[in-house]
């Protein structure tokens, strides 16, 4: 007891060292107490980006379309459709849109006060969510004092005040500052749209600019949180050292054909496989050349990977050994298959050793990974603002699925010999990923592969069946079993259960995840168990569009409620410039409050009532005597 009382004793000594009076007490309080009735802020949540840069930028800039439902709201009454579409690409694309309005001779004083003074009116009506220190933090620091003053200023009230604002407008434009000015309101307005990002998983692969994608949430202002899917955790384990690891992602850039991530984005080679390549493949053309050639390193890999390993459970994925040469057959299950291809760098004693030419390559490959200063800064970003699993707000966010028996029991996994289910495996799989990143020993490198592609793995939930497909026609050994999650998600009684294992409300959480694409195109819906659970990969991915028949979702959680937007098509940059063209989407309301949520419902909520309730202590302690105040 009397280390208790010492330690909150330090506690309040500490708080008195901020708070050194019972005014700073008595603002701070007053301040808390009203923040907690402001309502929420506006979350979104994207999953599957997949390197479609232009695609998320342009999601990014116009905030999944609630940028335009403001305008529409704010301005509807009198504004024509024409007049609100090159408005809002004002908002989404400022130094593009000025440029053009410019050579098109229309950048008049006129043409700026009017559209400074629209902006203004805009940024008001989205920043009742905020205090006004918050509005401090959203406003670029160069522009603070007299966007404040334009925001805090009201022409309808007084002749005074508007002569002021009017003198306001005027001036930005008679220095010629309109365009800078125009510039910081349309990133404070973008900034107002969305209070938290949401990102579920898988940035790298298919499309060809994950590192730009990466770029701009590293500038990017607002919070951020980052679910890691399996695509991310091997360009992470790649980064790491892995060789296993990088000839998977070789493997994947050439066989999506987006090298430049590798080349350009990353500053990675791959010359000297593509030399190799084509000795051994003559008759392919380069990059199917290269493909083959890293398929088979990573095959050879793969198996010395999983020999070390017996805990992955892979050994379904040793196949190199499985293979009669004399008639070019895989015995696979106790059935044979004709194999399609030719295996030059397979020694038949020992199938799973790298040719000395492989070793050179892949060493080189390594090098050239562990070496990237911009995907060491990748990778970084993505510890520090990832995980396997994010508990927000009541919601529980990760990419792929809690491993699950058939009857919905939580699958017990075991590692390093202890058992892990549910919660507590989640846990384990996250500690063991950082451990990969700060010690970089094998075991732990080999384990970033199996969240890559181990059926067990939270991330994956699949067994890979890569080689099958490469080599084998046969469209029913192509077939990838998968965990029983993917069938049981849209049972609510399951749901609810994953819920409560992670310590959320099964009566109002939601579980959130990607992964599996969802083909809308077959009338698949993405909102399972009632609303219970949300996947929300539509397909980002240009190679996804004809499969899901949509460019992607964006969930939106406000304050009153859950809306999910389908993105049915996206307008490029140039697009959006030429025809002030938008994003086309439809929106779903999944549910509706009953009252608006305010921050006092959210996590963030509790922590100030927990900075509540150590004030009203320190403020007792000063009335008591058992502090003195300071001043």
């Amino acid at each position: 007891m009397a280390n208790d009382y010492d330690f909150a004793a330090s506690l309040m000594r500490i708080l008195s060292e901020k708070y050194p009076t019972k005014e700073s007490i008595y603002e701070k309080l007053i301040y808390l107490q009203s923040r907690l009735f402001l309502p929420k802020g506006t979350e979104h949540f994207m999953s599957d980006l997949h390197g479609e840069y232009d695609l998320f930028l342009h999601i990014i800039n116009n905030c999944s379309g609630v940028i335009r439902e403001k305008v529409d709201y704010v301005f509807g009454d009198f504004m024509g459709e024409e007049e609100i579409a090159e408005f809002c690409t004002l908002i989404y694309y400022p130094k593009e849109k000025i440029a053009q309005i410019k050579s098109q001779g229309r950048a008049t004083p006129v043409w700026y006060r009017i559209n400074l003074a629209r902006l203004v009116k805009l940024s008001k009506a989205m920043s009742y969510k905020y205090p006004s220190f918050k509005m401090r933090d959203l406003i670029p620091k160069d522009y603070e004092t007299v966007i404040l003053e334009l925001l805090n200023t009201h022409p309808t009230a007084d002749p005074a005040q508007k002569i002021y604002y009017e003198k306001l407008l005027n001036s930005i434009v008679e220095i010629q500052s309109g365009e800078d000015f125009i510039c910081a309101l349309t990133g404070l307005i973008k900034r107002l749209a969305i209070h938290r990002l949401h990102l579920v998983g898988d940035f790298f692969d298919r499309g060809d600019r994950p590192d730009a994608i990466l770029n701009l949430l590293m500038n990017y202002p607002e919070e951020v949180d980052i679910q890691w899917g399996n695509h991310d955790v091997l360009w992470m384990g790649a980064a790491l050292g892995s060789e296993v690891c990088i000839a998977a992602v070789v493997r994947n850039s050439l066989h999506y054909n987006n090298t430049d991530v590798l080349e350009r984005g990353y500053g990675i080679s791959l010359r000297p496989l593509t030399i190799f390549a084509a000795n051994l493949y003559p008759n392919e053309n380069p990059l199917r050349a290269a493909e083959l050639a890293s398929l088979m390193i990573m095959f050879k890999l793969e198996a010395q990977m999983i020999r070390r390993n017996p805990d992955f459970k892979m050994d379904s994925r040793l196949l190199l050994d499985k293979i009669n040469f004399d008639d070019m057959t895989i015995n696979i299950g106790g059935q044979n298959y004709k194999l399609n291809g030719i295996f030059p760098t397979v020694n038949r004693e020992d199938p799973c050793a790298l040719t000395d030419d492989e070793q050179e390559i892949i060493s080189g490959l390594k090098q050239n990974f562990t070496e990237s200063v911009n995907l060491e800064r990748h990778v970084d970003y993505l510890y520090k603002k990832g995980g396997v699993y994010t508990c927000h707000n009541g919601n529980l966010l990760f990419h792929a699925n809690v491993p699950l028996e058939e009857d919905g029991s939580f699958k017990k996994i075991s590692f390093e010999g202890k058992t892990y289910s549910g919660k507590n495996y989640f846990d384990y799989v996250d500690a063991r990923a950082r451990r990969a990143y700060f010690e970089r020993q094998q075991n732990d490198l080999d384990f970033m592969y199996f969240l890559w592609c181990g059926i067990l793995s939270p991330t994956a939930g699949r067994e890979f069946r890569t080689f099958e497909r490469a080599f084998i026609d046969d469209k029913n050994i192509q077939r990838e079993p998968a965990d029983p999650y993917y069938n049981l998600i849209d049972d609510e009684k399951i749901c609810d259960a994953i819920l409560e294992e992670f310590g959320l409300d099964s009566k109002s959480g939601h579980i959130v995840n990607g992964h599996v694409p969802v083909r809308v195109r077959k009338g698949e819906s993405p909102i399972k168990a009632g609303g219970k659970a949300l996947v929300i990969d539509g397909g980002f991915s240009t190679p996804y569009h004809e499969k899901t028949g949509i460019s992607g979702y964006t969930l939106v959680s406000n304050s009153r409620g859950l809306r999910l937007l389908r993105h049915q098509k996206i307008a490029d940059v140039k697009l959006a410039l030429a025809e002030n063209k938008d994003i086309e989407s439809t929106a779903e309301t999944i549910e509706i409050l009953s009252r608006r949520m305010t921050i006092g419902d959210t996590d963030h909520g509790r922590g100030i009532r927990e900075e509540i309730v150590g004030l009203h202590k320190l403020l007792q302690a000063y009335q008591s005597g058992k502090i003195q105040p300071k001043g």
